[in-house]
Formats: structure tokens, C-alpha cells, sequence
């Protein structure tokens, strides 16, 4: 990837009002993202932005005005980081994520971060001061190689080593194990490597639509060819038997470690020092559906 194209935006307001079931807010203090990872969902969000070049290779950081009536966000559900991960490696230089927080620090608002990087350790003493903080990391694979082939995001030891500090310091942690790679994530792996650094592990399986089908199929058939035949059944013939077999022995996983296994996020006001909770999100497809239709409103 050649060293992305980082120019200033003005906006009108950071905070749009969401579509998705998770929050009424959704907050992206960046358009684009240099993580580049090739399953992106999120791509479909370049036509909004004038940009020519390929998605993971420009960055547009956002200037908006400062947020002075903070509280009349308090007890709202704000995600940030719905499009864009909040804590790129520009991040560290523009510091927006930190404005943003910053801002709202008092205003009674129930954040939750998602993201793939250990820079948000620079901000644990802040997030710390918002009621019920939420954090979640995407962990997708143990194997660095494969993550590697797939994003530029930070390593799965750093990920994870992040999540266990802000577990112990008592915030609110979900390991998102998304997008699972038919054949390659070893999703059992993961939940025994993580049940004691996190209140959620979500499951999400790889949804192959737009550009990234034809990204994602090519990988597969020149890194993984024994693996072609299951994607085709899969992505080309849409058969959900696979995903089926997996929810079955993912359920038995669960249980043999001592964790409930749901299919909905009704969990995550549990106490905090229960056992996780692994949620199946195979079939939430008005997740994505509603990520799409607000994906302008960030650009």
C-alpha cells in the first residue's frame, strides 16, 4: 500500500444521529481508514467522498466545531468508531479521537469504541471517567501471518494485551471475533484465549459483497486452495450449512468453558464480574443493512 493521501475536512457537527441497534449516535472523527483491511464492509462509504484513490489509502480528519452543550447527551448510546476505526496511526499526530472525548468528558454519555488498535491505551485514564464505557477489539485469527495478509491494523498480541488492561482496570470489554474466515478462524481458539480478559465475545461471519468478493475469493484460491471449493458453496452457491454446523459446535464450545451462548445482546448489562457471554451474530443482517444506509452521513 503506497503512504495514504491525509487532507483536513471541515464538518458541521462529529455526532450523527444513527439507524443502527446498538446506539442512537454514531461518531467517525476520520473518513477512510489506512487499516485497509480487504473484507472491509465499510468501503462502500468512498463513493460518498470524492476520493479516486483505492479504499485504505486516503484519510480525511475532521475539524468540527467544538461540542459545548455536552450534556444534553447524557445517558445516549454513542459508538465511535461505526465506519472508521477511531484510533488509526494518525490518531497519535491529530489526536481527534482525544478532542472528542475530551469534549464530551462529563456529559453523561455511554460511549462505546470499537477498534483494532493498542493506542487507545493512551486514553484509559479518560474513557474511565464515562458511565458503562464500552470497548471492543476485532480478533479474527490468532495467526499474525493471516492477519497480515489481511489488515494493517496492530498485532493480535497487542489487541489483545490492550483488551486485558482495560479489563482489569474495569471496563466493559467485548472481543469481536469478525469477520470469521470459513476454514481459517479458529473461532474455539479465541474464546478460550480470551473468556478471562472480557464481558462479550460477538461472533460475526465473513458477508462477501461488493469489491471484497472478488479480493477475498482470489486470496482464497492462491493462498488456501484447499479451502475454494468450501467459498464457492458458500459465497457463489449461498449454501448456510457451514454456518449451521459452526453455531452447533460453537454452542458445545461455549459450554464446556463455563459461558452462555445467546443469539441476541440482551447480555450486555450483566455484571460485570460474571463469566462472558458469547452472542451469534451470523444472521443479523439489518446490522449491516442499517450501516449502510447512514455510511454518507459520515463522509
Amino acid at each position: 500500500m503506497s503512504f495514504p493521501l491525509i487532507r483536513e475536512i471541515e464538518v458541521k457537527s462529529i455526532l450523527s444521529k444513527s439507524n443502527l441497534p446498538v446506539c442512537e449516535y454514531s461518531v467517525n472523527p476520520y473518513v477512510g481508514c489506512t487499516h485497509g483491511c480487504k473484507y472491509c464492509y465499510a468501503s462502500f462509504v468512498k463513493r460518498f467522498t470524492g476520493h479516486l484513490e483505492p479504499w485504505g489509502e486516503f484519510l480525511d480528519v475532521k475539524l468540527w466545531p467544538e461540542i459545548k452543550n455536552h450534556r444534553k447527551y447524557a445517558g445516549k448510546e454513542l459508538f465511535i468508531g461505526s465506519v472508521t476505526d477511531p484510533y488509526l496511526p494518525q490518531e497519535e499526530i491529530y489526536g481527534r479521537t482525544r478532542a472528542l472525548l475530551t469534549q464530551l468528558k462529563g456529559s453523561g454519555a455511554k460511549i462505546s469504541i470499537a477498534t483494532k488498535s493498542d493506542l487507545i491505551l493512551r486514553d484509559l485514564d479518560l474513557i474511565k471517567t464515562f458511565p458503562e464505557a464500552r470497548v471492543s477489539w476485532s480478533v479474527n485469527t490468532l495467526d499474525e501471518k493471516f492477519k497480515n495478509d489481511m489488515d494493517n491494523g496492530a498485532s493480535i498480541e497487542r489487541r489483545l494485551a490492550a483488551m486485558e488492561t482495560f479489563h482489569r482496570a474495569g471496563i466493559r470489554t467485548t472481543c469481536f471475533v469478525s469477520p470469521i474466515f470459513p476454514g481459517i478462524t479458529d473461532v474455539e481458539a479465541i474464546i478460550k484465549r480470551v473468556k478471562g480478559q472480557c464481558n462479550l465475545i460477538w461472533l460475526e461471519n465473513l458477508n462477501l459483497r461488493g469489491s471484497c468478493k472478488t479480493v477475498i475469493l482470489d486470496y482464497i484460491k492462491e493462498k488456501h486452495p484447499d479451502l475454494l471449493e468450501l467459498y464457492q458453496e458458500i459465497y457463489q452457491r449461498g449454501t448456510r450449512s457451514y454456518w449451521e454446523a459452526l453455531d452447533e459446535k460453537l454452542k458445545d464450545c461455549a459450554d464446556q468453558n463455563g459461558l452462555d451462548y445467546v443469539t441476541n445482546d440482551d447480555s450486555m448489562r450483566r455484571p460485570f464480574e460474571a463469566p462472558p457471554v458469547v452472542v451469534n451474530y451470523f444472521y443479523h443482517e439489518q446490522i449491516k443493512k442499517s450501516a449502510r444506509k447512514e455510511g454518507g452521513s459520515h463522509a
